[in-house]
């Protein structure tokens, strides 16, 4: 009963692969018909590859503990029971007898076409050290590896869809880099140092001063990429005598140019990874200097696994930054690109729990779900400054002149009360004459390119209507705003004007007071009082017709009281 319902199962998944691989053949055809379209989620595949014995044959002391059930499934023992078998599903399944050709046609080469959409893809090979990732990627003059066998088919595609005749110009750039102790290195210019892993603003990792090698050819290639992997750090170990101490991480961008308006441009970015192996030292014997590379791998590699599972599990954070191999690996993991996971396994029984931890990551790493996108923009020199013809430049009466009879037939319903400008041009747009200059300069040169192909009517309205209408909002609320500021001002200047008024009124209210109510008196003559010596006060006060002048301080204020002196007194007093 437990076989049918796994054989069902199985059934079902296989369903399911088919149904993904139809609707990735036709998002590689929607990709071209229309380059706009977001690709729906592509779930990071992930096949194992089992190697053989080192010796050629399974010895008795030492018999598999791995075994193939078919092309997509193996099982492996069960060391809690050994009676009982640990059974894995995944992409695809490479058994001991699987030849270079056959991982690399199965699931490497279809990937390569998504480079040439403008959409990123990788491949990492992992597994324990010993387990033959480096011989997955690199591989030998005799049986050449992943990365020889997908540079020399992405140059040959590259060649044909570039060629004379096509829309589009290609051209590829290569670049090497290691993680070796936490530091980034430039294997193609060793000298550089350690270099600092940055993020633009639309998300893109990126390493300033990293090296970017054009290649036309797999000789081009050849020539760059085999003395830098003699700069890669490789030491021995008890388990391999050239053991990978650091990540190789291997760039190739591919740069599309379009020769026919709007010349668009286009990156993909193809990211091959040897990841180095998880290591025992209680097996490998490090020490010293080895020691301390088997520490910084494993850490790095520790962060790998909880960045997948933060992944799937939905958590607020990932700890990308946590590492400087998960922060490379940001586009491959939970980002834009295609993604391929080549899990190493040994079979010998010696190897079994790293067999079952590497197991354990491909079976987590296949839930991860990335979302490609195509990186496409507009070539800057395509949108430069216009020169404006003779009929934009004329007004109405001018332009009416200079068209001709079938123009004046065809011509706008709408009459032009204000001098044409630049900005009539585009008057499906609305009112432009409050956009920015540049952005305006950009509309007038994309709808020149665009009158140039032949195009009928106002072009720009050929433009989705989504785009269209978000760009008329925009309009409409600058208009908005140029109309509240406006009112606001007036209402301050009103407020000013009623200030400055109030102000003047405070400080000069006699001014504003009418004649009328003026009382206007005669100028009263000025009062003197005359100082006398006290006995000649009080001889005069003994006649009978003395006037006195008495002086009364009342408070602060001094009145005089006037008593008349009779002349004739006054003189012979003088």
């Amino acid at each position: 009963m437990a076989a049918g319902g796994s054989t069902q199962q199985r059934r079902r998944e296989m369903a399911a692969a088919s149904a993904a691989a139809i609707s990735g053949a036709g998002r590689c055809r929607l990709s071209k018909i229309g380059a706009t379209r977001r690709p729906p989620p592509a779930r990071v595949r992930v096949a194992v590859r089992l190697r053989p014995f080192v010796d050629g044959t399974a010895g008795a002391s030492d018999p598999p503990c791995v075994r193939g059930m078919d092309s997509c499934s193996l099982e492996i023992a069960n060391w809690r029971n050994h009676q009982e078998t640990l059974k894995y599903q995944f992409d695809a399944f490479y058994g001991e007898r699987s030849t270079q050709q056959d991982i690399y046609a199965g699931s490497v080469q279809p990937i390569l076409r998504h480079l040439l959409e403008g959409q990123n893809a990788s491949v990492l090979a992992y597994g324990p050290t010993g387990a033959g990732k480096t011989h997955t990627m690199l591989g030998s003059p005799e049986q050449p590896g992943v990365i020889p066998r997908a540079l020399m088919d992405l140059l040959q595609l590259t060649r044909e869809e570039g060629a004379e005749g096509r829309p589009w110009a290609l051209s590829v750039t290569m670049s090497y880099l290691e993680i070796y102790q936490e530091k980034v290195l430039d294997l193609l210019d060793p000298a550089s140092g350690d270099l600092v892993i940055r993020e633009d603003c639309r998300g893109n990792i990126l390493i300033p001063g990293l090296s970017q090698k054009p290649i036309s050819s797999f000789a081009d290639f050849e020539r760059h990429f085999l003395p830098a992997s003699r700069n890669r750090t490789v030491g021995a170990t008890r388990l391999n005598q050239r053991s990978s101490r650091s990540h190789a991480v291997l760039l190739v961008k591919v740069d599309q140019r379009e020769r026919l308006a709007p010349f668009r441009q286009r990156e993909g970015k193809l990211y091959l990874i040897d990841l180095a192996g998880s290591e025992d030292n209680r097996r490998t014997g490090n020490k010293g200097l080895r020691l301390k590379e088997s520490g910084a791998i494993n850490t790095s590699l520790f962060v790998l696994g909880k960045v997948v599972d933060a992944l799937n599990q939905g958590l607020p954070r990932v700890p990308y930054r946590d590492s400087k191999l998960t922060r490379l690996l940001q586009d491959s993991l939970g980002g834009s690109a295609h993604s391929i996971l080549i899990a190493n396994i040994a079979p010998e029984r010696r190897f079994y729990l790293d067999t079952v931890s590497a197991l354990n990551f491909a079976a987590r790493s296949k839930e991860v779900i990335n979302r490609p996108f195509t990186n496409e923009s507009l070539q800057p020199h395509a949108l430069g400054p216009v020169k404006l013809s003779q009929k934009e430049l004329l007004g109405p009466p001018e332009a009416k002149r200079a068209r001709g009879p079938e123009e004046e037939e065809i011509g706008s319903p709408e009459p032009m009360a204000a001098p044409a400008s630049a900005s009539q041009k585009l008057s499906p747009l609305q009112k432009l004459s409050s956009m920015d200059p540049a952005m305006l300069e950009r509309l007038l040169s994309l709808d020149r390119l665009l009158a140039s192909q032949g195009s009928q009517g106002a072009p720009l309205l050929s433009t989705p209507k989504r785009e269209r209408m978000v760009l008329m909002k925009t309009v409409e609320e600058k208009d908005l705003e140029i109309e509240r500021l406006k009112t606001k001002q007036k209402e301050l200047e009103a407020k000013m004007l009623a200030q400055k008024a109030e102000e003047k009124e405070n400080h000069c209210p006699t001014m504003l007071r009418p004649l009328s109510h003026r009382t206007v008196t005669g100028a009263k003559p000025l009062k003197k009082a005359v100082v006398m010596p006290l006995q000649l006060i009080q001889e005069q006060a003994a006649s009978p017709n003395a006037e006195i002048h008495i002086l009364k301080n009342k408070g602060r204020k001094r009145k005089a009281n006037i008593l008349g002196l009779a002349a004739g007194q006054r003189c012979g007093a003088s």
